[in-house]
């Protein structure tokens, strides 16, 4: 995907413009390169035969059970649903990881479509933090001990 020549390692195509900007990419594929070393998927979000967006877990989860999830959507692909649905796999997996109990998610405050992905998928506001490089960010969590049973 760093290459920007239109297609993926696995054959998919990549949209117009790519996934994400070119520096951005570098930096997650250090983090994936550190992902990967700890047992920690990344995944990409494919459309069809297109990949739109990469979505994980940022770190294993912790002793008390929580885990922080990124993810992000090509800019010429959002607003089509493809971020609501990869929390909402996101958190499938954390349902099934018995090291999970609680995942957070952060947004920036001004973003409005990242916040909304996380409401639909039961994530509530828990509070603020600020970030060196990213400025004021909201802080979102779902207990998923608290859910109920199916």
């Amino acid at each position: 995907m760093i290459r920007g020549d239109g297609t993926s390692e696995h054959g998919l195509a990549l949209p117009p413009g790519g996934v994400d900007e070119v520096p951005h990419l570098e930096m997650l594929r250090g983090v994936a390169r550190r992902l990967r070393s700890d047992g920690i998927p990344l995944w990409m979000i494919v459309a069809g035969d297109e990949v739109v967006g990469l979505c994980s877990y940022k770190d294993a989860p912790t002793p008390d059970g929580r885990v922080e999830i990124g993810y992000g959507i090509a800019a010429t692909r959002r607003r089509r649903g493809h971020a609501t649905e990869a929390v909402a796999a996101l958190l499938d997996a954390a349902r099934t990881d018995p090291d999970v109990r609680t995942v957070l998610a952060d947004t920036a405050v001004d973003n409005v479509a990242s916040q909304r992905v996380l409401v639909k998928n039961g994530f509530r506001r828990s509070g603020t933090r600020t970030d060196p490089v990213d400025g004021e960010l909201v802080v979102w969590r779902i207990d998923l001990s608290a859910e109920p049973s199916a």
